[in-house]
């Protein structure tokens, strides 16, 4: 890791801390230590303290060898994409737009020289985007990039042209695949005469630029006021086995200009929120994980990882001397933080204020934007295993509310255990699984007899189902409720046995507390990743 040209004043844990989160994000979420190792340039012992400490943020965790991004880590983005304001919205509006060309939609604002995706309203084709929220892509190879270059200044194409040197193939850019031949001058003048396009129609194209197959059409959202700034942009993206660019234009252009429309009216009509009261304290716990952790714990790391939560929804500006109060910091750690962030692009100044740029979500968000509900239980599930020694599961209700479908599952090590694999459907009326999902399922959900009003209403008044050898004879579980973030049951997490390992009141008495707190740690996760993303739940 090259740390030349750092401010004097910067963080040098912090900036190795991000290194280490980046390539971790550049890899899909997951590398060994010894790839850290050589992918960063930090000596191994580094390396162990700083993932040691993002382990302790529950921002990574360890299998084995191997270190994950885990979901919490996407609070980061989410402060980044609160204060920003525009997810929430705008893309509603998008997904209606989706939902009526049956085409994909995404959202995107500027970053520097590329264009970084704030939101995908994807179709599920063979042929279909796989952007994520927060990959970053090249402005010459989109259709957004024309469009936020009609306002770059003369320093601002100067960096671009110096970038397109420095990296003629895009191999800085993950998220695209690489030019087979470097850029040349004749790329230049195309992209400057498409920006001269795009300022001149008020839309722009992309004709199989990042691949082929791959063409869309943008239009630009303007913010309310004299300036009219653009501040995102809206695309529609397709396959040319569905509509060529040419086609996007003269069919689907007006349809994306009128949803745009509405996303004006909303930024207009829309006042900012009413500021809550601020944090207080967010880095108040280092210190004890310092005591803890001792050398293990990188505490400036941790500190300064924890000033980005200090901005979010109504808090996009903040003070220097907000950002202390919120996080606790005396004000010259809280300068240092601020200072490194600046260093690396990931805060920018605005006379006294500073706020929070797109590179935020470079720090783990596309990956994890991808993660689903079985990807987020399965860690906490081989947790809880191996701390009661029985067999865990997850599991939803299937459309018809008749069957369960086992989603998540980890096996004890015992000769005789409870043998079921992911993907088995059993009847949801004889199982502490599906009465736990039946007992919050909507009004006019099939049950049947064994599972009437009376035996529901007690499984919502308890929290819990215990099911004794109902299913089969033998098994007893018992299970309880996963809620997403509106509160609703998504799915049952289960603790499954033989009945002569422990008799019905040992699994209230001794596992009910371990399901509960395994199950408000996974809702944890999912709450974060489900903000600003769309958790699939199988």
């Amino acid at each position: 890791m090259d740390e030349r040209g750092v401010p004097a004043e910067a963080v040098t844990p912090l900036i190795r801390g991000i290194a280490v989160l980046r390539e971790l994000t550049e890899a899909d979420g997951t590398l060994s230590l010894s790839g850290l190792e050589r992918a960063t340039g930090l000596a191994r012992s580094t390396v162990d303290r700083i993932t040691a400490t993002l382990a302790r943020m529950g921002y990574v965790r360890f299998d084995g060898r191997d270190v994950h991004l885990s979901p919490r880590l996407m609070e980061l983005g989410n402060a980044y994409m609160s204060a920003l304001r525009l997810p929430a919205l705008l893309s509603p509006h998008a997904d209606a737009l989706a939902d009526e060309l049956d085409e994909s939609v995404s959202l995107a604002v500027a970053d520097r020289d590329g264009i970084r995706f704030i939101h995908q309203a994807t179709r599920r084709r063979a042929m279909s985007l796989s952007f994520r929220i927060g990959d970053l892509l090249p402005a010459e190879r989109t259709a957004p990039g024309p469009l936020f270059a009609t306002e770059w200044t003369a320093t601002d194409w100067r960096h671009w042209r110096d970038r397109r040197a420095s990296d003629p193939r895009d191999l800085s850019f993950t998220a695209v695949p690489p030019r087979t031949f470097g850029a040349d001058q004749r790329d230049d003048e195309t992209f400057a005469r498409r920006t001269e396009e795009a300022s001149a129609n008020g839309w722009s194209l992309d004709d199989q630029l990042i691949e082929p197959g791959l063409v869309a059409i943008s239009v630009p959202v303007r913010t309310p006021g004299a300036d009219g700034r653009i501040a995102s942009v809206a695309s529609v993206v397709s396959h040319t086995s569905r509509h060529t660019a040419h086609h996007l234009r003269t069919t689907l252009l007006p349809r994306l200009r009128s949803a745009v429309s509405d996303m004006e009216r909303e930024l207009r009509r829309t006042p900012p929120p009413e500021p809550g009261p601020p944090p207080s304290d967010l880095a108040l716990w280092t210190g004890a994980s310092k005591q803890q952790l001792g050398r293990e714990f990188i505490e400036s790391l941790a500190r300064g990882l924890t000033v980005l939560t200090a901005f979010g929804e109504g808090r996009p500006e903040l003070t220097l001397t907000e950002v202390a109060q919120a996080t606790g910091l005396a004000r010259a750690t809280a300068r240092r933080a601020l200072i490194t962030y600046e260093h690396l692009g990931l805060v920018a100044p605005a006379g006294r204020t500073f706020t929070l740029t797109p590179r935020v979500l470079s720090l783990g968000f596309p990956p994890l934007s991808r993660t689903s509900l079985p990807e987020i239980a399965q860690p906490h599930l081989a947790d809880l295993t191996s701390r009661i020694h029985e067999s865990t599961s997850l599991a939803v209700l299937s459309d018809s509310g008749e069957e369960i479908q086992y989603t998540a599952r980890v096996a004890t090590a015992r000769v005789m255990s409870v043998n079921i694999t992911v993907g088995t459907r059993l009847p949801a009326y004889a199982t502490a699984l599906g009465r736990v999902l039946l007992a919050d399922a909507p009004t006019g959900t099939t049950t049947t007899e064994h599972t009437h009003e009376g035996v529901l209403a007690s499984v919502r008044s308890r929290g819990y189902a215990l099911v004794d050898e109902e299913l089969e004879e033998g098994l007893r579980s018992i299970a309880v409720p996963i809620r997403d973030r509106s509160g609703r049951v998504v799915a049952a997490l289960s603790a499954a046995m033989h009945a002569s390992r422990r008799t019905p009141g040992e699994c209230v008495t001794d596992l009910l507390p371990e399901l509960t707190t395994t199950a408000t740690r996974i809702q944890t996760d999912l709450h974060t990743a489900a903000r600003f993303t769309d958790v699939p739940l199988t």
